[in-house]
């Protein structure tokens, strides 16, 4: 039996390859950070030229630095940034645009003009999503709309859209491929997650073509192969990042969530195969598509999560690496009252607030570097409290504890700080890259790797649990202090 499985992790700011053995220990990894692109207030881009040159750049140093024979790799995993939306030729391959991130506000207006329609209630309906710039509906017909011809070519087939994974896996089957996984097409705004197909009045409601949209298939299949060094490899594992990171929580079952730290946080409980439809400010979505079934989950995103570290870090200054924002976190004793809203993009669930922008509340002519860098720090736990909430709320069912995952949370600061103010259990892995390792087992899964999710689970471990620790007077306390300064936040773009 080949020994190894290759998880290919395509973030928002870099491209990752990990490779993992049948125990599930990381053999190696390679990243690469790419280029963001901001130009305009709001908009984010990326070059999906460079999206792909960066991902088979990393693919290729994993395997020559470990000196891994291509022969030995079972088959490929993809996980990928999700909602960011990428057309091109499909003669050629190339692209039309740059990639429209997620976090790009550009279709704020035409959000607005779907509500002015009525078509709320039907987006929520059919497809679990709270309408919003957010997801991939708007992105598509914004770049229709904006280059010239573009609507025309792909009603006769020959413009394709993709998300990150179908970007990456028609390029790596040599354009031959177009296909996406459930859980992807479910967070596109143009997918119904009842009936498992792309949803015509909601095509016909954007002018969007259905002639340019991949295939949907499970998250656990073979879906094509890819040639390294002469050898075929499967490309057998799909899944959203958020998705794949429950999946390598080992999240099987209905009540299970996990909160990954990254550039935003996301929280997902599945939900198992009843779709549970939010009153709290949640998405429905699909958690996985596994066995010719789909199980789903209920999902809270903060836009600014580990994100707000990188602010303070590149454009404010404050230290060199982002890992510092734990030791001067530490330094002080508190905030010293001081809140700091990392609404830059608006906010996401529970509130959906396009027009919220960033605010740093409570300054005082003793508020120093460190009171601010803890009250980012802060800031995150904040808003993973409030997707907690709202889901307890949704289902009438209390999280006990919560696995965590993502790049902060190997802030220790911070994980506690999240038990504290949760005043909940908050366990961590052993292995953190959860992302990529739910895309390892899924394609493992598909080749026979592994059996099933019960041998998945017994492999999990975990590396910490964080206990509660904070009185509830200066809990309450805190809180009210973040709901003050939110509530300062919200609309403001909106008023000016």
């Amino acid at each position: 039996m080949s020994r190894y499985i290759l998880s290919l992790d395509q973030g928002t700011t870099s491209s990752r390859a990990i490779l993992f053995d049948a125990e599930q220990n990381i053999v190696g990894l390679a990243q690469k950070e790419f280029t963001q692109y901001y130009p305009r207030q709001g908009w984010v881009e990326h070059d999906p030229m460079e999206i792909y040159a960066s991902q088979y750049a990393v693919m290729s140093e994993v395997i020559t630095q470990n000196d891994v024979d291509v022969r030995d790799i079972a088959a490929i995993g993809v996980t990928n940034q999700r909602e960011t939306t990428i057309l091109w030729e499909r003669d050629t391959g190339r692209p039309i645009y740059n990639a429209i991130v997620w976090q790009c506000r550009r279709t704020a207006d035409m959000i607005g003009e779907l509500l002015d329609r009525g078509l709320g209630e039907t987006i929520r309906g059919k497809t679990g999503l709270i309408p919003d710039a957010y997801f991939s509906g708007t992105k598509i017909k914004w770049i229709l709309d904006h280059v010239p011809g573009t609507r025309e070519r792909a009603e006769r087939g020959e413009i394709l859209f993709g998300t990150v994974d179908s970007w990456l896996i028609w390029r790596l089957t040599d354009k031959t491929v177009h296909v996406t996984d459930y859980t992807n097409a479910s967070r596109t705004m143009l997918y119904n997650i009842h009936t498992l197909d792309w949803d015509d009045a909601l095509l016909e409601a954007l002018d969007i073509p259905r002639a340019m949209l991949p295939r949907v298939c499970g998250s656990s299949e073979v879906y094509g192969y890819t040639v390294l060094q002469g050898t075929k490899i499967p490309i057998a594992g799909i899944a959203g990042d958020q998705q794949a990171a429950l999946f390598g929580q080992g999240c099987f079952e209905a009540g299970d969530a996990k909160n990954t730290y990254g550039t935003g946080c996301f929280l997902l409980m599945n939900t198992g195969e009843t779709a549970c439809e939010s009153k709290n400010g949640l998405l429905t979505t699909i958690a996985i598509g596994l066995g010719g079934k789909v199980q789903y989950a209920l999902e809270g995103s903060v836009f600014v999560g580990g994100a707000v570290i990188q602010w303070l870090r590149d454009e404010m200054r404050f230290f060199n690496e982002s890992c510092d924002a734990e030791y001067y976190a530490q330094k002080v004793k508190d905030t010293g009252g001081v809140y700091l809203v990392p609404a830059f993009t608006g906010l996401g669930a529970p509130y959906w607030d396009m027009y919220a922008r960033g605010c740093i509340m409570g300054i005082t002519r003793g508020t120093k570097r460190e009171h601010l860098i803890r009250a980012a720090q802060e800031s995150i736990a904040y808003q993973s409290l409030e997707l907690v909430e709202a889901m307890e709320r949704d289902t009438g069912r209390r999280i006990s504890e919560l696995c965590v995952d993502g790049g902060a949370s190997r802030d220790r600061f911070l994980m506690q700080f999240q038990a504290d103010i949760l005043n909940k259990q908050v366990r961590r892995p052993m292995i953190r890259e959860t992302t990529a390792l739910g895309a390892a087992y899924l394609a493992g899964l598909a080749v026979g790797v592994w059996s099933g999710t019960e041998e998945l689970k017994s492999l999990w471990r975990c590396d910490v649990t964080f206990e509660p620790d904070m009185e509830e007077p200066r809990r309450a306390a805190l809180l009210a202090g973040w709901r003050k300064a939110l509530d300062r936040s919200r609309g403001w773009a909106d008023r000016l």
